[in-house]
């Protein structure tokens, strides 16, 4: 009787650090900002021209930077690559300093702010 007690109080110490760890990844997360980053192809070049100078500059290895996050990343047919990033507010320069550093030269980079809207259209005009 005495063991089932313990192993359920120890089972409910472990479900509490769970929760307890998986609000602090939510909290983190809704502190993030999400960058999204056009990455156009410079049609000047052709592709294994773009593909020499990212690897000449390591871009593959440099971006994203430690410390971000890869929400989408798709290749627009006639304009580059557009990735989405979930970044802490302190990394958005480690972003910019990636792409200035190792993508000029073959992209011409463009950053918009983005959210998550899907959530809002969801609860507000989604399917019922």
């Amino acid at each position: 009787m005495r063991r089932r007690f313990l192993v359920s109080l120890l089972c409910l110490v472990w479900l509490a650090a769970l929760a307890a760890a998986n609000a602090a990844a939510e909290e983190k997360r809704q502190d993030a900002i999400l960058p999204t980053v056009f990455l156009r192809h410079d049609q000047s070049k052709t592709l294994a021209e773009i593909n020499q100078h990212v690897e000449k500059t390591a871009f593959w290895k440099k971006f994203p930077p430690e410390g971000t996050e890869v929400v989408s990343w798709y290749v627009m047919t006639g304009i580059g690559q557009v990735v989405t990033l979930r970044v802490p507010p302190e990394r958005l320069r480690a972003v910019n300093l990636a792409v200035e550093q190792n993508a000029w030269g073959t992209y011409r980079s463009e950053f918009y702010a983005t959210y998550d809207f899907l959530p809002v259209w969801k609860a507000e005009y989604g399917p019922k």
